[in-house]
């Protein structure tokens, strides 16, 4: 009964991976795929551990970080599911060099690492799978630095909220964003002081651009954030 239930979850949630194997390679991912739960700020792993196992998020919302200069926290990207990670790092032969945690409530499915370096090795298909999936994830790290570093500061938060809307939708107001960020974390994600996040939130708000109410917020006008975005 739980190898089926599993089963049904993989090849729902994981079918543009599941649909490259083979029986035995599908009757193999089965066997070793395990589901954990996390709670809201849980650790998933953390900078300079030895990575074993491929993550993939089931439900809920990841946030990868790294701990730069004075102790000073930089998200350098959100999971949404169903997206993998904490593979990069195995298949570079190092520990990790930035931690995972959890946004909110979530589950997640593991496999070995050494089991997915099985699979790459028997079947091209799931090679590219992988390739493709770090080439993409390897883009996006390119557009962030630019923005991070290019960007005033209204022009970072703007792609922040931007950002958030894209990985993770609106309520049904479709408006109000479906991530609930402290302002620390919205400051971390967008390379700034929390203080800084602060006052150009007001000043947002102030253009009506959004609304707030606590961690809530609200889009009022998105062409605009996009055009501040653009602007830098």
């Amino acid at each position: 009964m739980i190898r089926e239930v599993l089963e049904q979850v993989i090849s729902e949630d994981l079918s543009e991976l599941w649909s490259v194997l083979s029986a035995d390679e599908k009757r193999l991912v089965t066997e070793n795929f395990t589901l954990h739960h996390y709670k809201k700020n849980e650790t998933i792993y953390s900078e300079k551990d030895t990575p074993e196992y491929l993550w993939c998020l089931i439900s809920g919302k990841v946030k990868k970080w790294k701990e730069g200069v004075g102790g000073r926290s930089q998200i350098i990207r959100l999971i949404r599911p169903v997206q993998y990670f904490g593979y990069r790092a195995f298949f570079a032969g190092e520990p990790y060099v930035s931690s995972a945690s959890a946004f909110e409530q979530c589950t997640i499915g593991t496999l070995p690492l050494t089991v997915v370096e099985d699979l790459i090795e028997q079947n091209n298909a799931v090679a590219r799978f992988f390739i493709k999936e770090l080439a993409t994830n390897l883009g996006s790290s390119d557009t962030k630095i630019v923005n991070l570093t290019q960007k005033h500061i209204r022009g970072r938060l703007a792609e922040a909220l931007i950002v958030l809307a894209e990985n993770y939708g609106y309520e049904d107001d479709k408006s109000t964003l479906r991530i609930y960020m402290s302002r620390e974390d919205l400051a971390n994600l967008s390379n700034m002081t929390t203080a800084n996040a602060i006052r150009t939130l007001s000043a947002f708000v102030n253009e009506h651009l959004i609304t707030v109410d606590g961690r809530r917020i609200r889009i009022l006008d998105e062409p605009q954030l996009h055009n501040i975005s653009r602007l830098g």
